[in-house]
């Protein structure tokens, strides 16, 4: 059986947590190789300090995210990386390419680096160089949700998989009686007499 490479975006979203534990639960099987990827903004003032800082941030963000497989998974083998890169994607792609993954799971919300990225190239996965599952948590409607949602005309090739969690409620099936007679039918008991043996004088 081949090794598959996933990799999984790190951000500090809820559906990002979502979409690992959807990975863990769907997707990653026993002999696996599970990237955790974090990709951390470049600081504007070139600040070697606070780009320490955020690379630290970084780590203890990956690592929150490896205590959710810990307490899922043992038999699979887990790095994280954390880099330094844009926000547009490009760095993913490339962080992507160089690990050779097989499988890449993104949560997707309204910033998420996929619409641009949708937006700049025709296909998402043939520039990944793999399969793209993006994990959107459903939400309520409002006003102001499609204000938030980036511009994207009808030429945009979304080719990427969008898998909806939903808040679905499995109902309570009840466990099916087993016909059970407290007095069976008397016509079936056959009783057997043994006889008296006589005794020979």
């Amino acid at each position: 059986m081949d090794v598959r490479k996933i990799v999984v975006v790190v951000e500090d979203a809820d559906v990002a947590r979502a979409a690992l534990q959807w990975t863990l639960h769907n997707l990653l099987r026993y002999g696996d190789l599970l990237t955790l990827l974090h990709v951390f903004s470049p600081t504007k003032s070139g600040s070697k300090k606070k780009a320490r800082l955020l690379r630290l941030q970084g780590y203890q963000l990956a690592l929150s995210f490896k205590e959710i497989y810990n307490s899922n998974f043992f038999n699979t083998n887990i790095e994280m990386i954390v880099t330094e890169g844009d926000q547009e994607g490009r760095k993913i792609v490339a962080m992507v390419r160089e690990i050779g993954a097989s499988v890449l799971v993104v949560g997707l919300h309204d910033q998420s680096f996929l619409y641009k990225l949708a937006m700049a190239h025709d296909n998402i996965a043939n520039n990944l160089n793999c399969r793209v599952l993006a994990i959107k948590q459903p939400k309520l409607p409002t006003l102001k949700t499609r204000e938030m949602l980036p511009a994207l005309d009808s030429s945009t090739n979304m080719d990427f998989s969008q898998i909806e969690i939903s808040g679905l409620q499995v109902p309570d099936i009840p466990t099916p009686k087993i016909p059970y007679r407290i007095c069976p039918n008397p016509s079936a008991i056959i009783w057997r007499s043994r006889r008296s043996r006589k005794k020979s004088y």
